[in-house]
């Protein structure tokens, strides 16, 4: 079974973005701990896919390294935003669990 981070993060707006991409960072700590124990080949752009979990909605997608802060970031489908009434500058719990 993948271990389950737990992080809370502030949803955030892409800078520079026209639409609306909301984002989720994950903490440095298990940013760092992702990219060590999951250290291999990657999906495009260094994604990890990973399970996600807000409130009640789940979701299968990849978190991806973001250069800028040093983290990995989580992208937040409208669906899922909608679902969970999340807006941008918000602070949300998230559960990732790491696909293998």
């Amino acid at each position: 079974m993948a271990k389950q981070y737990k992080v809370r993060s502030e949803v955030v707006l892409w800078p520079g973005a026209q639409g609306a991409w909301h984002f989720a960072h994950v903490d440095k700590k298990h940013s760092a701990e992702i990219r060590e124990r999951y250290a291999g080949p990657r999906r495009g752009f260094g994604a990890v896919r990973v399970r996600a979990r807000i409130g009640k909605t789940t979701w299968e997608t990849s978190i991806f390294p973001d250069k800028r802060s040093g983290t990995y970031i989580l992208p937040l489908k409208a669906k899922v935003r909608y679902a969970e009434g999340i807006a941008a500058g918000d602070t949300i719990t998230l559960t990732l669990s790491v696909l293998l």
